[in-house]
């Protein structure tokens, strides 16, 4: 498995509460998807074995988030890519962490709907 399934019902669990969702495997591992976006993904990191996230976050809150603990740029392809996030565990392990970036994924992903 590429990916925590007890971390993915962590945040299944969060999300029900808050939208309706779906989950699609891509990427080595699960994306949530809300509204028809990208709004955040769990994988495992090939070099250290670590469960991470992936918030999608935008880039008007992207350097200030950037600072908190587990947080690091997100870059598949070797280029940063802004906007994007990867938290690792020491950034989620508490649950009030996982649902601040929980939150976070989704206040940007209300930005992406049509009026």
């Amino acid at each position: 498995m590429a990916y925590s399934e007890y971390l993915a019902e962590r945040i299944e669990n969060s999300l029900k509460k808050e939208v309706e969702y779906e989950t699609k495997k891509m990427m080595g591992g699960l994306v949530f998807m809300v509204f028809g976006h990208m709004c955040l993904g769990i994988s495992r990191d090939k070099n250290t074995d670590e469960d991470r996230l992936m918030i999608r976050c935008g880039k008007e809150h992207y350097d200030q988030l950037l600072k908190l603990p587990g947080a690091r740029i997100m870059d598949f392809t070797g280029k940063p890519m802004k906007g994007f996030l990867h938290i690792y565990p020491d950034g989620f392990d508490h649950n009030r962490d996982l649902e601040f970036w929980i939150s976070q994924a989704l206040s940007f992903n209300k930005t992406l709907r049509q009026p």
